[in-house]
This record gives C-alpha cells, structure tokens and sequence, in this order.
C-alpha cells in the first residue's frame, strides 16, 4: 500500500488520516510486513534536526503519523487536503477495536510499575474479546543482555502481532528501531503517553484544545516541571527552523528564475549578438519576384 509522505524540515511524515493509517496497519499485519510506528510531532522533528541518527530511525520507519496539528497544517499547506491528525492514543484505540475481529494480539511494552497491567485490563473492558498476550514493565535505563534475553524469550513465547511501547519519545523510537529485528513480531507502536492517558493516571485534553493544536500547553499547565522546559524551547526552534526554510527555499527559486545570460554576467554578450545579427540582416541585398 502506498501512502502520500511528506517532508517538514528534512524529516519525513505520512500525508494520512485515521483511516487511512488504520488500513496500512491491518494491510501489514495482513502481509507480515515488519515494522515500526513512530507518531511524529513537533519535538520528534525538533530531535530529528539536530540528531542525525534520530533522522534515520523516523526514515526506516514504516509509519510516521501527523500526531500533532501542525504537522496536518503544513501538510495541507503542501496541498494534502485529506490529511488529518493520526493521535497516537487514539490510533491505539482504533487498532484494539478493529483488532477483535481480526484475532490480532498484543503486547504492552512499558510504563511505569504496574501501569502495563492496568492498561491490559482497560482495554480488556472497553473492547470485550481483545487477546492481550503479555505486558512488560522495563527498567528507566537500557537493557543490558539478561534483560533483553528475558525479553526476547517473553515475545517469542507470547508471538504477538502489535507491541505498544510506552517510553516516551525519542527513547521508544530508538528502542523500536533496535529491536524489532531482536523480537518475534510485526508491527511496534510508539504511543508515549497514551499508557498513562488510558488509566486515567493523566488527565488528556478536551477536544477543542486538541484542535486548535493547544495540546502542548495543557500537558505543560498539567505537569509543569516535566514538560515546560521541552515545550517552550522546541516550540519556538521549530517555527525559527520553518521561517528559516522559507526564506532558503524562497531565494533558491528566485536564483531558478532569473535569466541565464543575467545569472551568468553574460547579459553584454546576448544584446551584442542580437544588434550584429539585425546588422547583418541590414546588408543583405534586397530580392523581388518581378
């Protein structure tokens, strides 16, 4: 399956709306087509600009979803008119439901203790039949090779189709792209904060402010001392970076359009040739049918 991307300082972003993101990840799990999904948003391509190795993993990605608004602005902006927010939790929410009639299973990667299991059993009763396979609570730091081989043998044990991580981005992002090569299955969803939103242990904003892109400043009204310093630096970094790609890109096609012979200096050359031909022209003796 095909989908429209985009690019947005360099990094890439599905030009995709809920629908659309939905299919592709029933078409993959489908066709065992192995991947990862990071929801991108502006601090992912904040980190994208001055990490090139974070570049790279949202490049292999197989989805990268417009997860906040301004990402769907300027998006459309590039004349994507069908595209809309992808919200990681709610995308969450729409893979479960459509999972219980496909028989996908899921594993649930992350969060602080015991978060996991809360999780399992929300999703457990909201979408009656879901077959959660397992729930992992990892250590706030890497894994070192005991823990990953424990992790490697739950996975393959449990072969789930979807493993949620909840670690936050650009740390669940990184994990992905390290270990879905390591884990027995198809698809990984980075969705960060959804673990917390789904157990209630953090309040999510109303619609509206999700819609006028607000988000951000709720989450930072909720949880200052975390998240105040990420948001008001990378807020203004990205619209400096966007201004500053404006201007790039402006000049460049004012260079595309200016003449050749003015681009090159040549501009003398031109007019004299032009002046030698009409003298030339001038000389030539005049003929008559007659």
């Amino acid at each position: 399956m095909m989908l429209p991307r985009i690019e947005i300082l360099g990094s890439p972003v599905h030009a995709i709306n809920m629908d659309q993101a939905v299919a592709a990840v029933c078409d993959a799990l489908a066709t065992k087509r192995k991947g990862y999904v990071c929801c991108g948003g502006v601090q992912l391509l904040s980190e994208a600009c001055e990490h090139a190795d974070y570049r790279e993993v949202l490049e292999r990605a197989f989805l990268v979803t417009p997860d906040g608004m301004p990402l769907v602005w300027l998006g459309r902006l590039q004349g994507q008119s069908r595209m809309s927010r992808v919200y990681g939790p709610d995308l969450m929410l729409r893979v479960c439901e459509e999972s219980v009639s496909r028989g996908i299973t899921h594993f649930l990667y992350g969060g602080n203790p015991d978060v996991a299991e809360e999780l399992k059993k929300v999703l457990e009763k909201r979408f009656p039949g879901i077959r959660i396979v397992g729930t992992h609570c990892p250590p706030f730091r890497p894994l070192n090779e005991e823990e990953e081989a424990a992790l490697a043998h739950q996975v393959a044990e449990a072969k789930p189709d979807i493993i949620w991580v909840g670690l936050g981005s650009p740390k669940q992002d990184r994990f992905m792209r390290d270990y879905l090569p390591k884990l027995d299955t198809t698809l990984m969803f980075g969705v960060g904060a959804a673990f917390d939103f789904h157990t209630g242990r953090v309040r999510q904003a109303p619609a509206w402010i999700q819609r006028i892109g607000m988000e951000w400043f709720f989450r930072v009204c909720c949880e200052p001392r975390r998240l105040a310093g990420r948001y008001f630096r990378n807020n203004p970094l990205f619209v400096w970076r966007l201004v500053k790609q404006g201007f790039k890109n402006q000049s460049l096609r004012g260079q595309r359009s200016e003449p050749q012979g003015t681009a090159n200096g040549g501009g003398d050359s031109v007019s004299a040739a032009r002046l030698n031909s009409k003298s030339e022209r001038a000389r030539r003796p005049l003929t008559s049918d007659l």
